[in-house]
């Protein structure tokens, strides 16, 4: 049986460099989904969504687009949104947005939510089981108290307005976190210990993806 096919269904340079450095090196193709619109559908019809949910579900949609024409491959869509006093947020808006996210952050804590959804459409003969499945991981992270220097410092960068939550902590704003409570893989935008579990629940053992795919 050839290796299994990985197929990561994100933009991420930084969840993309994770999967790398576990040993994984899996194709990239980015889905084309409105996050938006997803999020306000699933809420016109089961109401407002947890922090945690939005992560979730936005997770399946990528996953699922990009499982929609993807052949004998693992389809992995992640999400990640940070949860500040029971809001959701995303990537900032703009500069603005990041500055004044970064000013509620400083000296505080949030919860990074990364959704993580894994959809199986390798070929039968190849071991595939059908499965699509889910899970979040979630992590509590502590900020620094940050100046308002270092901030517009860290917002002229343009890193903040990258990235889910508006920070890092393999990047330039690693400095500014002081503390995690949690698999710290949560916050680079993929957790390496769920998505070892999902791979399980589809037959799929963790060594097995070590090297480069055999397409």
């Amino acid at each position: 049986m050839s290796r299994p096919t990985l197929v990561l269904a994100s933009a991420s340079p930084a969840r993309l460099r994770t999967l790398r450095a576990a040993g994984l090196d899996p194709l990239v193709q980015v889905s084309d989904v409105d996050e938006d619109a997803a999020v306000a559908a699933a809420e016109q019809v089961h109401g407002e969504l947890a922090p945690d949910e939005v992560a979730l579900l936005l997770a399946r949609a990528k996953a699922e687009a990009v499982a929609s024409t993807a052949q004998d491959a693992l389809v992995l869509g992640c999400d990640s949104v940070l949860e500040l006093d029971g809001e959701v947020h995303g990537k900032p808006a703009d500069a603005a947005a990041a500055t004044e996210r970064w000013r509620r952050m400083s000296g505080g804590s949030g919860v990074l939510h990364t959704g993580h959804w894994l959809v199986d459409v390798r070929d039968h003969e190849d071991g595939g089981s059908g499965a699509t499945l889910g899970a979040i991981s979630s992590t509590t992270v502590h900020f620094a108290d940050v100046t308002d220097v270092e901030i517009e410092a860290y917002v002229a960068t343009g890193e903040p307005l990258a990235v889910a939550g508006a920070f890092t902590t393999d990047g330039l704003g690693g400095a500014f976190v002081r503390g995690i409570e949690g698999d710290h893989h949560t916050v680079v935008g993929v957790s390496l210990p769920v998505l070892r579990e999902l791979l399980a629940e589809c037959g799929v053992t963790w060594t097995d993806l070590w090297g480069s795919p055999e397409i």
